[in-house]
């Protein structure tokens, strides 16, 4: 079995003291959240950091909540509770349908929200999901808190907009209006679930079923969940029948920055990032 190489261990009783313990050791510490991506990555010594920083025991990071016409979620909130949230079900469909796709159980009993954006790996559901719904990102540093719009949050491959020493506190997910229907459909590798490609899919009809308003995000084909704008662009105004989405997601990779590895081919991306665009564009306008 691999072994992680030394570091020392912190675990933090507050955000404020977590902050702190980043600062003080820099470039040589890395937050662990549930730890399922960081912890094989030290395994196979990718990653080496000298200083780990705990927040598994800062209290109130984790919950669910309805306020101000959104809903907050707090950064340590794991997958099997989002999964289960009555709540998160009745407006946003595709995050619990969308964890529930995530690794196994054991997996999602131990996975966080704010871990997995903060690590932004580009097969991962979750950063497609939350730039579909267009979330807010709160982080909090030494400054205090800000926020930061989900589409500015994604940088690249495992690189967000977070400074070294902030992290992620809390997801706050606008209410949706009335017919509003959303989907999340995914290639997923048959080892490890992530997602070959995926597509998250947020439409608003209006009373005669015309599209008023289109959020498609891709993730999985490129070096990060990107926004599909050309299909976002091609649905506004129209009626989302089968012929019109599907010309729609013919545009689906337009501007992707393809990967090609032993999973897929940038060809194959590209064409399964257009099937996974249309059937989640389906089933979201179908919700609606």
């Amino acid at each position: 079995m691999s072994v992680p190489a030394a570091f020392d261990y912190h675990s933090a009783k507050s955000v404020d003291e977590a902050i702190a313990l980043l600062q003080q050791y820099g470039d040589d510490a890395k937050v662990l959240a549930g730890g399922h991506s960081l912890i094989p990555s030290m395994k196979l010594r990718l990653a080496q950091p000298a200083h780990l920083v705990d927040l598994g025991k800062i209290s109130g990071l984790s919950y669910i909540r309805e306020e101000s016409g959104a809903v907050a979620v707090g950064a340590m909130t794991t997958y099997t509770t989002i999964e289960h949230s009555d709540v998160l079900r009745r407006y946003f469909a595709l995050l619990p349908e969308g964890v529930a796709m995530i690794g196994d159980q054991q997996v999602r009993n131990r996975g966080t929200i704010g871990g997995s954006i903060a690590h932004s790996d580009p097969a991962a559901d979750l950063p497609g999901i939350v730039q579909a719904l267009r979330a807010d990102i709160l982080v909090q540093g030494p400054n205090g808190v800000r926020t930061v719009k989900a589409d500015d949050f994604f940088m690249g491959m495992f690189e967000t907009a977070l400074q070294p020493d902030e992290i992620v506190t809390e997801i706050r997910f606008a209410i949706p209006a009335a017919r509003t229907g959303s989907a999340y459909m995914k290639l997923a590798n048959k080892a490890s679930h992530y997602a070959v490609t995926g597509c998250a899919a947020v439409v608003t009809l209006d009373g005669d079923g015309t599209c008023s308003s289109a959020s498609v995000v891709i993730t999985g084909a490129s070096e990060k969940a990107t926004r599909a704008n050309a299909v976002e662009a091609a649905l506004v105004g129209k009626k989302l029948d089968e012929a019109t989405v599907a010309a729609a997601t013919a545009h689906a990779a337009d501007g992707l920055a393809l990967l090609g590895d032993i999973h897929g081919s940038r060809e194959y991306r590209a064409q399964m990032s257009a099937v996974m665009a249309r059937r989640a564009i389906l089933k979201a306008a179908e919700r609606a």
